[in-house]
């Protein structure tokens, strides 16, 4: 039979080893805990030095599209985002630019999402960038806004020339005899209740002139 005082301190020695790992897992939870508290206190930092990169440029976008775009920023713990609407009696339009972190605190991520309804054609919805949170290159944050900011005006403009977001839209010029999207009207006369559309200022003359 075997010495149960062995057994008893066999039995022991688990329980001081599962203990020993206990408190080793508690004290790195507790380190792992401080070090992304200092990763979120450098994050915010971090944004702080990005907001003069990206500020400037978003505000140039809504500047260039004026009255077309309304702007609304957010800000929150560990998230900052600028979303951007866009007037247009073709479809609903958000562009939305975002900086965040990964789970970890350890990468600094920015994204660009775009949402067009209806989606009649194709176009790059969701695109992204990450850098080590202590090596964000600021250079190559302003070159991936640049890029995304002409993507996007290339797919609004394309979309103003899209067969299947201007259907609907398509007037007729009596004078110049020409179809057009009505939104590109230079000049507009009432006869009763319809709206007569002009591409130019000089067919609407001539038409104002054939009826006097």
């Amino acid at each position: 039979m075997s010495d149960l005082n062995k057994l008893a301190e066999r039995i022991q020695s688990e329980f001081s080893a599962s203990q020993k790992k206990l408190k080793e897992f508690q004290e790195q939870q507790v380190t792992s805990h401080k070090e992304r508290e200092d990763r979120l206190e450098q994050l915010e930092k971090v944004f702080d030095q990005l907001r003069e990169v990206w500020r400037p440029r978003l505000e140039t976008l809504a500047k260039e599209f004026g009255d077309r775009v309304k702007v609304t920023p957010a800000v929150t713990r560990g998230l900052r985002h600028a979303a951007m609407e866009f007037n247009t009696p073709l479809a609903a339009i958000c562009l939305k630019f975002s900086a965040g972190a990964d789970m970890d605190v350890t990468k600094v991520i920015l994204a660009c999402d775009l949402d067009i309804l209806p989606i009649l054609m194709q176009f790059e919805k969701h695109a992204e960038i990450a850098f080590p949170l202590d090596n964000v290159d600021n250079d190559a944050v302003a070159q991936w806004l640049d890029d995304r900011i002409v993507q996007f005006v290339k797919t609004y403009l394309s979309l103003h020339e899209n067969e299947y977001y201007l259907k609907g839209h398509m007037v007729d010029d009596p004078i110049a005899h020409v179809r057009f999207p009505k939104f590109a009207a230079t000049a507009t006369r009432k006869d009763g209740a319809k709206t007569i559309y002009f591409v130019s200022e000089e067919s609407a003359a001539a038409f104002d002139k054939q009826k006097s």
